[in-house]
């Protein structure tokens, strides 16, 4: 692994422990059945996902994903952090979500994930674009992954957007 990712790494791996303290990332709200997924991706997505094949990429420890998954996606969640695949896991069991989750490199996944146009939407969430350090590549595995009539789907925001208050979006 290139040294910036492993660094990279390393950072995502100490910040799963952070924000799996208490609520800090809403994982209690979550378990309480709160979904986690903002307004405008539920809207844009669709609130019909039942039975569509979904794969998050960078998902972190999983609380998009198995939104997802109580709205009824088949998901599987890929990140490169061993830390957040072990709890996005621990999530899934925890609250009988059905899901998949694969600790992978990202620019690695194809090694790691043998389901080249299987998903029916590729999603990604706030916080990805600037830790890629090849965008081309990153749009390879999106490409590898969807399914004929599949999409893409990325929500983002400046990195700098949530130091202000806002009105809650959550649907």
């Amino acid at each position: 692994m290139r040294e910036e990712l492993s660094l990279n790494r390393a950072h995502w791996d100490e910040a799963t422990e952070i924000h799996s303290r208490g609520n800090v990332y809403g994982i209690d709200d979550f378990k309480a059945g709160l979904c986690r997924l903002h307004r405008v991706e539920v809207e844009e997505i669709g609130r019909e996902v039942q039975g569509k094949r979904l794969l998050h990429l960078q998902c972190h420890f999983g609380l998009d994903t198995l939104s997802w998954a109580r709205r009824g996606a088949l998901v599987t969640g890929a990140d490169f952090s061993p830390a957040a695949i072990a709890l996005a896991k621990r999530l899934a069991a925890e609250t009988s979500l059905p899901a998949e989750f694969v600790c992978s490199d990202l620019y690695s996944l194809r090694e790691n994930l043998d389901a080249a146009g299987r998903f029916d939407i590729v999603y990604t969430s706030y916080g990805v674009l600037n830790w890629l350090p090849d965008l081309d590549g990153w749009a390879a595995v999106i490409a590898h992954y969807l399914a004929p009539g599949g999409f893409f789907y990325i929500v983002e925001s400046h990195p700098a957007a949530r130091i202000f208050p806002i009105d809650e979006d959550m649907p």
